[in-house]
This record gives C-alpha cells, sequence and structure tokens, in this order.
C-alpha cells in the first residue's frame, strides 16, 4: 500500500465505509456495493463515482483487469484515523490533545480498564523511547 503521509486525509462517512471495504483488500465497484449492502442501499454508479473521486484525490488506486476496474487503498486506516482524530483535536480542542482526554474522562466515556490499558500503553512506549534513547 502506497502512502500519502504528507498529506492529511479526512473522509465522510460514506466514504470511510467504502475505505474499510478496500482496507480488506482490492475490489471492484460490484464488490464495494455487495460489502456495504447490508448497512447502506447505494447503486453502483453511486459506488463508482465515490471510487472515482477518491482516486482523483490519491486515496485509491485502480487498475483494469479485463473490462474490470479494481481498487485498492493506497492510505492505511491507521494514516485516516490519525489525520482525522489529529483534525478533531485541531478544531475542538484548539491543538491540545490533553484537553481531548479529559473530555473523555469527565464524560465518562473511557470505563476504568480503558483508563488502564491507555496507562499500560504510555508505560510501554516510555519504555521504548528510553530503551532508544540509550543506543
Amino acid at each position: 500500500m502506497e502512502s500519502r503521509s504528507d498529506e492529511d486525509v479526512v473522509l465522510s462517512d460514506l466514504q470511510l465505509d467504502v475505505m474499510r471495504t478496500l482496507w480488506r483488500g482490492e475490489a471492484s465497484v460490484a464488490d464495494v456495493v455487495t460489502a456495504l449492502a447490508a448497512s447502506r442501499d447505494l447503486a453502483h454508479t453511486t459506488v463508482a463515482t465515490l471510487l472515482t473521486r477518491l482516486e482523483r484525490r490519491g486515496v485509491v488506486a485502480v487498475r483494469r483487469e479485463g473490462r474490470q476496474l479494481l481498487y485498492s487503498a493506497r492510505v492505511s486506516e491507521s494514516q485516516v484515523r490519525r489525520s482525522m482524530v489529529s483534525g478533531l483535536i485541531q478544531s475542538l480542542f484548539r491543538g491540545d490533545p490533553r484537553a481531548l482526554l479529559a473530555h473523555l474522562v469527565s464524560e465518562d466515556d473511557v470505563a476504568a480498564d480503558d483508563l488502564e490499558r491507555v496507562r499500560a500503553l504510555l508505560e510501554a512506549d516510555r519504555t521504548a523511547s528510553s530503551g532508544r534513547r540509550r543506543m
């Protein structure tokens, strides 16, 4: 998967649904329509237009196999998540990630066991960072 790490990638809910299909692997328009059929009733032409627009933006790649176009993701799910969370922090929390964490904790959106997992991740990151500095 080719990365576009130099640019922010912000996607709509529908675009995210399409990308989730492509993150599982290469797919045709019909494959995407089928994958989304349970949650969205989309016309073949709607999905084709979405994929064309995403390809123009460099978010997906397209290749021809016979008469069929096959699409694949050019950006990773983690890159999109990082970009969109960064945008959320910038727009709603004035660029302060601690404000986002404080909001989640104060709104009871984070369970106690989730906080323990975050603490463990922070500790693991600290340990890894200090190990890299010693080298």
